[in-house]
């Protein structure tokens, strides 16, 4: 009996470890998140960069910026409609996010602005996502049933996969983020020191001679002429 019942323990644990690939697999094959674009790009000192997205009414679009290096990591942008209509400003932020849904089909248009800056170049970061993210599952929206045990492990797998997701791009621009504060920090402490070691080569000569200086016989000149 003991037997029977650790073979058929085996067998379930065999099966379920089964399911959840198989269901790894499958959401590896379905359709993922809602399409977009991820840019990075230099923004020079009194300088203004603007993208043009063409979009349908009623859909849905999200921006995700975030100011990499340059400056005190801040940036002015806003987004208008087709008819010119800003739907979003915001002044002096180092990151954001801003979701809105299409009343007007059209270009619309979102800028950043650094020309409030008169020398730092900033690296900026967005995210620009359009449409909302297609269901894992077909007619799942309409099901009156329960999920099957393989349909919940791989609605699980999609969102923990869409969770690294983000927490990858987070920490890819805490990353870029803190390296260009770590190589700042190094060029201002590198400057220093060829500063002091300067300054201390300039302060040695100094002392030297003033010591040569003060053991130095001075010979009067002869003050006496012959008659």
């Amino acid at each position: 009996m003991r037997i029977g019942m650790t073979m058929g323990t085996a067998m379930r644990t065999r099966v379920g470890a089964r399911v959840l690939v198989l269901a790894a697999l499958l959401c590896a094959l379905r359709p993922g998140r809602a399409g977009g674009t991820e840019l990075t790009f230099e923004l020079p000192d009194s300088a203004r960069q603007c993208f043009h997205q063409e979009l349908q009414r009623g859909l849905k679009f999200t921006l995700d910026y975030q100011v990499i290096t340059g400056g005190h990591y801040d940036v002015d942008c806003y987004v208008e409609d087709p008819s010119g209509r800003t739907v979003y400003k915001e002044t002096k932020k180092q990151y954001d996010s801003f979701s809105h849904r299409t009343e007007v089909e059209g270009v619309y248009t979102f800028c950043f602005s650094n020309e409030f800056s008169t020398f730092s170049h900033k690296t900026v970061y967005f995210d620009f996502q359009v449409g909302d993210e297609p269901p894992i599952l077909p007619d799942m929206s309409n099901r009156v049933t329960a999920l099957t045990q393989m349909e919940s492990a791989c609605v699980t797998i999609h969102e923990a996969l869409n969770t690294v997701i983000d927490s990858q791009t987070h920490y890819r621009l805490r990353e870029a983020q803190d390296r260009s504060r770590a190589e700042d920090l190094n060029g201002r402490v590198s400057y220093w020191s060829v500063g002091e070691t300067l300054i201390l080569f300039v302060v040695s000569i100094g002392q030297v001679m003033l010591l040569k200086s003060f053991f130095t016989e001075k010979r009067p000149g002869s003050s006496g002429t012959s008659t």
